[in-house]
């Protein structure tokens, strides 16, 4: 099991952790309070700096109940590089407000959820065609 070293910046929200024997990802906490007015995008800290292992890669997601908060990831998800180690190097949430209220995201709300994944980089090679035979383009499988 690799070893993932993690600086808080506020020692008084927990240590991400995995709630559950089955859970995939480590829950993050909000360090701060943050007020995200209607349709904007705001960054949240997330209190941590991590260094993640070579040959793996943060993915940071959105906690499932975070549309309860009405807020979702702004960009889908984020990646989290194993060169992003430095001890100023914050992990944020950008959370897009997608209501007509003002959300309000208190300081230890778990917001959200990093998977450490393994990946390798590849060498590109381009070529003129792929050799292979098509399958149908795009969403060709979800065909009744």
């Amino acid at each position: 099991m690799p070893t993932v070293k993690i600086k808080r910046f506020d020692k008084e929200l927990p240590l991400p952790e995995y709630k559950t024997a089955g859970a995939a990802a480590l829950d993050l906490y909000a360090r701060t309070e943050v007020i995200i007015q209607p349709r904007e995008v705001k960054l949240i800290p997330l209190n941590v700096a991590i260094e993640i292992p070579q040959d793996y890669f943060g993915l940071l997601v959105s906690r499932s109940s975070a549309h309860k908060l009405g807020i979702t990831a702004a960009n889908g998800v984020g990646i989290i590089d194993s060169d992003f180690r430095g001890d100023n190097d914050e992990c944020c949430f950008l959370a897009l407000n997608f209501t007509d209220k003002v959300v309000t995201i208190e300081r230890g709300t778990r917001i959200a959820q990093i998977l450490i994944i393994s990946a390798k980089q590849v060498k590109v090679v381009e070529v003129d065609s792929m050799g292979n035979a098509d399958r149908g383009g795009f969403g060709s499988t979800g065909k009744s």
